[in-house]
C-alpha cells in the first residue's frame, strides 16, 4: 500500500510537513484556502531557520543586526549583534509562505486550492478519513464541493483550525496581533535599514510588546495583546504610533491586518491519525511571540515521525505511534516554552517590571545569552559565574524598579 496523507494549511508548518512527506514518496495532498494569504505577524525568523530550511537570500527582506528595546519611560537600550555573519531575518509572509508551498509542490505534494469544512472520522484504525472541501480552482469563488479519502491528516490550518474543531482538540486562549504596513519616505526608511524596535508599556500592550520591524520597502508597525476587543486594539495601536511618531513622519499606510495568536498548546494535539502542528497546535512562544520557526519545525518533526512509523508509507500508523512526535517535541522545546512563559509573567505584568526588563537587556551577558537562544534555538548554558551575575542583575533591576512589590 501507499499511505495517503492530507496536510491542511500551507503556511510554514503545513508546507514543511508536505515537503518532508513528498520527499519520502508518500502520496501527499496540500490544502490551502488562500494562495495569496499574508498572515500578519512581525515576520522575524532566526538565523538557524535560514540554514535548516535552506532558504534562499531573496526570501529575506532585511538582515537586522541592531535591536532597540524601548521602555515605558522611553529609555532606549541598544542590542547589537557582534558577529558579522549573524542576523535576524525579516521577511514578508506572502513571500516566505509562497516559497515553501511551491517547493513542496515541486517535490510532489498535490496542491489543492480549497476550503476544508468537514471530516468524516472512521470508527476503526484502518478505514479512511474523508475530507469534505470546496475546490476554488473550479467554479469561481463559490467553488465546487468535493471529497477526498486519506489515511492520516496533519492539521496546519492556524489558530482557528477547522481540523482541531473536527477532532475536538480543545480550546486555548489567544492573543491578537494587529499591524499596519507603513511605507516611509526614503530618508526615514534609511533609519530602519538594519534596525528593529520593540516597545513595552501599558500604552502599547498590556501583556506583550509592540514593534516596528523593517521589510522590503516598508515597516510593519504593530502590537500584540490578549485584549481582543476592537476598541482596546485600536487604542494600543494608537499608542505605538504615538511612541514611534517622529520616526514615521510622512509614512503612508499600505495595508492593515490582524490575526489570532495561540497562547498555549491545545489540550489534545494528536487524536487518532490526525496530528496538529504550528498555530493549530498552539506552538507560539510566550514573551517573544515567535511562531514561524516553531511552526516549520513542528511540521517537519511531525512528518518525519509519520514517515518513520509508517515505514516509508507502507503501513498505517496508530495514534500511539503518531504521539511519538509529541514526546519528541515536548522533550526538545518544552523547557523553552516554560521559561518564556515565566519571563512574560514576571516582566510584562506592570510598567515597573517592564522598566526592569529593559534595564536588564542593557547587560552584555544577558544579550549574548538571549541572542544565542534566539538565533540558534539552543539555550546555551552560561558558566556558573556568568549565570550568577545574570541572576543578581535581574534581581537588582527588579528591586530598582520597585517591581518585586506584589
Amino acid at each position: 500500500m501507499t499511505l495517503r496523507v492530507a496536510v491542511v494549511g500551507s503556511g510554514p508548518a503545513g508546507s514543511s510537513a508536505a515537503e518532508t512527506l513528498a520527499k519520502a514518496g508518500i502520496e501527499t495532498y496540500l490544502f490551502e484556502r488562500k494562495l495569496d494569504n499574508a498572515k500578519p505577524c512581525g515576520g522575524a525568523i532566526p538565523l538557524c531557520m535560514v540554514s535548516e530550511f535552506d532558504l534562499p537570500p531573496q526570501i529575506i527582506d532585511r538582515q537586522v543586526r541592531k535591536m532597540k528595546m524601548i521602555s515605558p519611560s522611553n529609555r532606549e537600550v541598544d542590542i547589537n549583534l557582534v558577529n558579522e555573519d549573524e542576523y535576524i531575518g525579516m521577511c514578508r509572509r506572502e513571500v516566505l509562505d509562497g516559497f515553501l508551498r511551491n517547493r513542496a509542490a515541486k517535490l510532489g505534494a498535490k496542491l489543492i486550492n480549497a476550503t476544508v469544512h468537514k471530516l468524516d472520522i472512521p470508527q476503526n484504525n484502518t478505514d479512511f478519513y474523508t475530507i469534505h472541501y470546496v475546490d476554488h480552482s473550479e467554479g469561481g469563488a463559490q467553488g465546487i464541493a468535493k471529497s477526498l479519502k486519506v489515511d492520516a491528516i496533519i492539521g496546519a490550518d492556524g489558530a482557528n483550525s477547522r481540523i482541531a474543531k473536527e477532532i475536538d482538540a480543545g480550546d486555548y486562549n489567544y492573543a491578537i496581533a494587529f499591524q499596519e504596513r507603513i511605507r516611509l519616505p526614503e530618508a526615514q526608511m534609511a533609519y530602519y535599514n538594519d534596525l528593529a524596535e520593540m516597545y513595552v508599556g501599558n500604552d502599547v500592550s498590556t501583556d506583550f510588546y509592540a514593534w516596528v520591524f523593517p521589510k522590503y520597502d516598508h515597516v510593519a508597525v504593530g502590537t500584540g495583546t490578549m485584549q481582543v476587543n476592537k476598541a482596546s486594539i485600536k487604542q494600543l495601536q494608537a499608542g505605538i504610533r504615538a511612541r514611534a511618531a517622529r520616526k514615521l513622519v510622512g509614512g503612508q499606510i499600505i495595508k492593515v491586518e490582524a490575526h489570532p495568536i495561540p497562547e498555549h498548546p491545545r489540550p489534545r494535539r494528536v487524536v487518532g491519525r490526525v496530528a496538529l502542528v504550528g498555530d493549530a497546535a498552539g506552538y507560539v512562544t510566550k514573551s517573544s511571540g515567535e511562531g514561524i520557526y516553531f511552526a516549520a519545525k513542528s511540521g517537519r518533526m511531525c512528518a518525519e515521525t509519520l514517515v518513520e512509523v509508517s515505514q516509508g508509507g507502507t503501513r498505517i500508523p496508530t495514534e500511539n505511534e503518531l504521539k511519538i512526535y509529541l514526546r519528541r517535541w515536548d522533550k526538545k522545546y518544552g523547557m523553552t516554552y516554560k521559561v518564556l512563559d515565566l519571563l512574560q509573567t514576571v516582566f510584562y505584568r506592570s510598567d515597573a517590571t517592564r522598566e526592569a526588563f529593559v534595564e536588564m537587556c542593557a547587560d552584555l551577558d544577558v544579550q549574548r545569552l538571549t541572542f544565542d537562544s534566539y538565533l540558534y534555538k539552543t539555550v546555551v548554558p552560561a558558566n556558573p559565574i556568568t549565570q550568577m551575575k545574570i541572576t543578581a542583575k535581574t534581581i537588582g533591576s527588579l528591586i530598582r524598579g520597585n517591581a518585586l512589590a506584589p
